[in-house]
């Protein structure tokens, strides 16, 4: 089965001429990056997992491009595993899709290798594609991977419509069991507080991601439910750092913080964005 785009023409182009204008924009434009990935892709692999963010992209494609030009100069993985928020209720609480996914830039598959073996060696996880079928948080994502590798790729999307502590910690300790033998990189998609000034926004981010400079899953996902930040994708980053840290990351890298304050000039009602890395 393929998993056709829900959010195209709405969260990002939907055409394929006028995506890779927007990708490219993204990159180049005043607060991207600053250039496009060109040649071939780097060798490094030294990034564990990444955080991207999930809203439109005239709002949060330049932050997000900051993330995927990193990946690029870190190099192409084996395989790997989105993890997102589960904004609709609907599905399972952890939700593995194993449909293919079509964006205007053509299919991704569905990974065939470590999907199954997801499904099989976690208690939480399971085959579900009802959880993805209204979900825009993974698929905003594919566009930014299939620009920055040419070649086909493959993946496994994960919704989760959980904060529970103990999950997060089984299903990083699951997919990094797996990555003792592959080499697999896990992208936390998740906007950061929402509906808040920007300067309340960007004080109760900065409290939060002091947790994640001292690489405390626990302590993120407690502080985030406890004073109620409006972080959606809490427990997809800490099943993120969960894994890195079980490969053995010693850092967290904030790439690029934003809001959709500097794009619209509303700085009284805002969404936050991150980039980062976990390395």
């Amino acid at each position: 089965m393929t998993r056709m785009p829900v959010v195209a023409g709405k969260f990002y182009e939907g055409t394929e001429d006028m995506l890779l204008k927007r990708l490219r924009e993204s990159f180049t434009g005043n607060m991207g990056p600053g250039e496009v990935p060109e040649g071939e892709p780097g060798n490094r692999r030294n990034i564990k997992a990444l955080i991207a963010p999930h809203a439109g992209y005239v709002y949060s494609g330049m932050t997000a491009a900051h993330s995927y030009l990193d990946l690029f100069r870190d190099g192409r993985p084996s395989h790997i595993v989105i993890i997102g928020p589960n904004h609709t209720g609907q599905g399972e609480r952890v939700a593995v899709c194993n449909d293919d996914w079509l964006t205007p830039l053509g299919e991704v598959e569905y990974d065939t290798e470590i999907g199954p073996e997801i499904i099989q060696r976690n208690q939480y996880a399971a085959p579900d594609c009802i959880a993805h079928s209204s979900e825009h948080s993974i698929e905003v994502q594919l566009p930014f991977i299939q620009y920055v590798f040419d070649a086909p790729i493959s993946f496994v999307p994960m919704c989760m419509g959980t904060q529970n502590y103990d999950v997060c910690k089984s299903l990083g300790e699951t997919i990094a069991s797996l990555a003792e033998d592959d080499d697999i990189l896990v992208i936390a998609s998740s906007d950061f507080t929402h509906f808040e000034s920007s300067d309340s926004a960007r004080k109760k981010d900065n409290q939060a991601m002091e947790f994640l400079e001292f690489l405390d899953p626990e302590g993120f996902l407690n502080f985030v439910t406890s004073h109620r930040v409006s972080i959606c994708g809490a427990a997809p980053i800490t099943t993120a750092l969960v894994f890195a840290k079980e490969l053995g990351a010693i850092e967290f890298n904030l790439l690029k913080y934003s809001n959709s304050g500097d794009v619209t000039g509303d700085n009284g009602n805002v969404v936050a964005y991150v980039a980062a890395e976990f390395i």
